[in-house]
């Protein structure tokens, strides 16, 4: 018996106390806003399932998370030949009937197996992040062999391209972007950096003109031109407009967390435009709190990758990093009209049972990572063992 205590105690002490908390806070300030839009009545899309489902998932993934910072990720990571197919076979699936669309989305991107629908794509940015962080510590101080630079970018650019044909260009980006942070953790040389910035404006040509669907040249072009906007105020533009609409009226402190009817219909506001929903009940200053706290998330899994014992806890730290700040980068962008509208969550607050369950899932593994350390310094802090 005083041996499971003193494991018990051992585990805690270890424990990530700090990123969990972030994710706790994160979650509960989510199911509080789904449930005030519920009862607000600010979209007939919106009923008492978001929140109880959000509550459910969170209270899945908060454990889920708790269970993988148990187990050590380098163990984790060995069991690729495991994970990785099961969810490469996920996303073919969506190419088959079971892939079905939600209403006011472009992509087929939830499977449907009766009796439950989830989205594969955010178990493969799981996947992804632990077999490319094991690709990348196996290659080590040869990364910048050409072979294994082209190996990489096979590694890397494959999930892309299978999400892409799918139809969800967001998450697509996702991955390239976790691609690219993972490999510059990784010490790329500058070389391949600068080839690789070299091809980019012929890149954006070839996808500007012979790639590209209409309607996603418009999402970009209506972000610049203000005759344009107006024209397409009712049409593809329309979204954004009133998701701006509704994060200015809020103003410093908004207009009241519980009868902010005032915007009755802005699409998508329990998913990808939930910020927009806080900054019309919280203002400006709810705004703030909620970057600064999702800040602290992404810093607390960049501190835990700077205390890594090995490449490998680092490369997933980076990964998992990578992931929540292209997350909610992009997302907030979308609400100011800075950025397209491509289907991308606010991590832990927007709707969501699959992304809510992987983005713990991430963080359990950035909390396996710091529970398997053997360096105390922190990025900010110095943590001393008795």
């Amino acid at each position: 018996m005083k041996k499971i205590f003193s494991a018990v105690w051992d585990y805690f002490r270890r424990l990530d106390k700090f990123m969990l908390l972030i994710c706790l806070v994160l979650s509960a300030f989510s199911v509080f806003l789904l449930y005030t839009l519920n009862v607000n009545e600010i979209s007939a899309f919106v009923t008492d399932r978001q929140w109880k489902t959000q509550f459910a998932a969170s209270c899945v993934g908060a454990v889920a998370a708790l269970v993988i910072s148990a187990v050590d990720y380098r163990f984790m990571v060995k069991l690729w030949w495991l994970y990785a197919p099961v969810s490469l076979i996920l996303v073919g699936l969506l190419f088959t009937p079971l892939g079905v669309g939600v209403d006011g989305a472009d992509d087929i991107g939830w499977l449907n197996l009766g009796f439950i629908q989830f989205q594969p794509s955010e178990m493969l940015k799981i996947a992804f992040i632990m077999t490319f962080s094991l690709h990348l510590s196996k290659v080590g101080d040869k990364l910048n062999d050409i072979w294994n630079v082209i190996l990489l970018a096979v590694h890397g650019l494959v999930p892309v391209g299978i999400i892409m044909l799918q139809g969800d260009d967001g998450s697509a980006l996702v991955f390239l972007f976790m691609f690219l942070g993972m490999l510059f953790a990784a010490g790329i040389s500058w070389k391949y950096m600068l080839a690789a910035g070299i091809c980019i404006p012929a890149a954006a040509f070839v996808a500007w003109n012979y790639v590209m669907q209409p309607h996603q040249l418009k999402r970009f072009q209506v972000l610049f031109d203000e005759e344009m906007q107006q024209s397409e105020i009712l049409g593809i533009y329309y979204q954004q407009w009133l998701g701006k609409k509704a994060l200015g009226s809020g103003q410093l402190t908004g207009l009241g967390i519980f009868g902010s009817d005032k915007y009755t219909y802005v699409s998508e506001i329990d998913t990808d435009f939930i910020f927009a929903y806080i900054g019309m009940t919280l203002g400006f200053i709810g705004c703030i709190a909620t970057i600064i706290i999702l800040a602290a998330l992404c810093l607390k899994a960049l501190s835990n990758a700077t205390a890594s014992k090995d490449s490998l806890g680092r490369y997933i730290c980076v990964g998992v990093f990578s992931m929540y700040l292209f997350h909610s980068v992009i997302n907030i962008g979308m609400v100011l009209a800075v950025f397209p509208v491509i289907g991308i969550p606010l991590p832990f607050i927007s709707a969501g049972g699959t992304s809510v369950v992987c983005m713990y899932v991430a963080a359990g593994l950035a909390m396996s990572v710091h529970s398997y350390r053997k360096k105390k310094t922190h990025m900010f802090y110095e943590e001393k063992y008795d």
